[in-house]
């Protein structure tokens, strides 16, 4: 029934700031980019291979609580098929990363990086 997401929704707080760190840092493409008078809302649609992110900013949004720990969804996760190649692409756009731990159970390595408004977005080794 449920074969896969079909995108992830991310609330800014800065637009084009946050837009810039999803195109210029992680290389996703602006597939629709809309402004929402009703709203006073931007709504920006971003695709990079099979993954989509919705990109919102709307008008006084609260800050996201994030540490410690919150209750609901706590980070965005893409599978990688190296921890290491990515992270040195990603250093290499200036994005700053944690170190690569690996997983008690799985045996494989990940690590964090962060947008611009802090949301935690992780890297894991798929081979």
């Amino acid at each position: 029934m449920f074969s896969r997401f079909h995108h992830v929704a991310i609330i800014c707080s800065d637009y084009d700031r946050s837009k810039q760190f999803y195109t210029g840092k992680l290389g996703y493409a602006i597939i629709a980019e809309n402004w929402r008078p009703d709203s006073q809302s931007w709504k920006c649609d971003l695709r990079s291979g099979d993954t989509q992110i919705e990109l919102f900013h709307f008008p006084h949004s609260p800050a996201r609580p994030s540490r410690p720990e919150a209750c609901g969804l706590r980070h965005l996760a893409f599978a990688v098929a190296s921890v290491e190649e990515t992270l040195a692409w990603l250093q290499a756009r200036g994005v700053a990363t944690e170190p690569v731990r690996i997983d008690p159970y799985t045996k494989r390595a990940f690590t964090f990086f962060a947008d611009p408004d802090g949301l935690p977005i992780e890297i894991y080794e798929t081979g």
